[in-house]
């Protein structure tokens, strides 16, 4: 493998939105409310930033095609500006063209934007029947095709395979949600702040089966964002505490799982991989004891789970006991979804890498309030979108700089 970006990128300024219906909001006004707490911190001028990132997934509606909507709407000076969108994993998307710019010595400071309203695009619920934004693909071969109910197969297979009593998987998956609200609670940024009990996700009404209410999250409106420059250049600003970045990562299936019968659905193949990409380029040996905290993709209940595994931090079969025993908790030995995750944050597609990254730059740096941990060490962030057999995968771990 090549030497990678380990501590060639430090993160100097981060801005993060409230995530909600943000009915009160247009597009642009969420980029300016996250831009202006970014560029606060970095303590630059909007002028030093020389590149711009813009992720955004079903946000054409609003923003077009191109990114000449961010440049428009920062009053950003001729800088070169690339839109880019990769399924779920466009706030990373962005993140990593930053840093690639910056870890390239192309550029001296870049900006990473992640934005989306689904509340305007007509992404409205759980059955995801929003009509052209998912492209004429999945009403080709997924003409019944809901989040829901494929992450439901995943739930099923994984009970399957491992031979588990639906039972203790389901509240494997509780203990999950519950967890994640308790964390959300504390969290002024969150769309959802109040905790749940095991017996209200248990005695919730039924989405798919297995998967109830409580085990998927909403559908929300936010923008993130990111200031990125070199260590050296981080110093000269005045930057004590460094944040770097030790390795972005992304997978994207071939597809190859679903059609030649080596793969049996109960999950991802491509954070498997992409984890393991990720831990060598950041020199991690052992994730399970050098991993601080992460931020999951939690779209639902079970895709947690399943990545306990799939990041090599759980055996196989045994995630979910992991998840019983609290070992993912917030007093666990590594704690996910400490701002309480895409279960408490809704999901606006190009913004949830970016809040993910936010998080853990917050608690490395100590600033993270009522949620802030005692001494967190690498933070892991995971992305993943697509379709089951069709999709992508993008994992960030960034840590304190040395």
């Amino acid at each position: 493998m090549a030497s990678g970006i380990k501590d060639k990128v430090a993160i100097i300024g981060m801005g993060c939105t409230r995530f909600g219906e943000r009915w009160d909001a247009g597009a642009e006004e969420l980029v300016v409310e996250a831009f202006r707490e970014c560029l606060e911190d970095a303590g630059i001028e909007k002028k030093e930033i020389q590149a711009a990132w813009l992720g955004t997934c079903m946000e054409e509606v609003n923003l077009g095609k191109s990114a000449t909507s961010l440049g428009v709407t920062l009053r950003l000076p001729h800088v070169p500006i690339t839109r880019v969108e990769n399924f779920c994993a466009t706030g990373t998307e962005a993140f990593r063209g930053a840093v690639y710019a910056v870890a390239s010595g192309t550029y001296d400071i870049c900006l990473a934007l992640g934005v989306e309203k689904l509340k305007d695009v007509g992404y409205g619920g759980l059955p995801n029947l929003s009509g052209s934004n998912a492209g004429s693909l999945i009403w080709q071969w997924f003409p019944n095709a809901t989040a829901p109910g494929l992450f439901a197969q995943l739930a099923s297979a994984y009970t399957a395979k491992y031979r588990i009593p639906e039972m203790d998987v389901k509240r494997a998956m509780a203990h999950i949600s519950v967890k994640s609200h308790a964390n959300g609670a504390l969290n002024p940024k969150a769309h959802l702040r109040r905790p749940v009990t095991m017996e209200q996700v248990m005695a919730a009404p039924i989405i798919a089966h297995p998967l109830g209410l409580f085990d998927c999250c909403g559908v929300s409106d936010g923008a993130a964002c990111a200031i990125v420059t070199t260590p050296r250049i981080a110093k000269k600003l005045g930057k004590k505490d460094l944040v770097s970045v030790k390795a972005i990562q992304l997978a994207v299936s071939s597809g190859y799982e679903g059609g030649y019968n080596r793969w049996d659905g109960e999950h991802f193949v491509t954070t498997s991989v992409c984890s393991k990409k990720a831990y060598e380029e950041a020199g991690i040996t052992d994730p399970r004891k050098e991993i601080g905290m992460m931020e999951l993709h939690d779209c639902f209940s079970i895709t947690e789970l399943v990545t306990y595994e799939d990041l090599h931090i759980s055996g196989r079969g045994r995630g979910y006991k992991d998840a019983l025993d609290g070992f993912f908790d917030r007093n666990g030995s590594i704690p996910a979804q400490v701002d309480g995750g895409l279960k408490c944050f809704g999901h606006p597609i190009g913004a949830s890498g970016l809040r993910m990254i936010y998080e853990i730059y917050l608690q490395l740096l100590g600033r993270a309030g009522e949620r802030q941990l005692g001494n967190p060490r690498l933070g892991l962030t995971h992305n993943l979108g697509g379709f089951p057999h069709q999709n992508v995968c993008a994992i960030s771990i960034v840590g304190k700089y040395k």
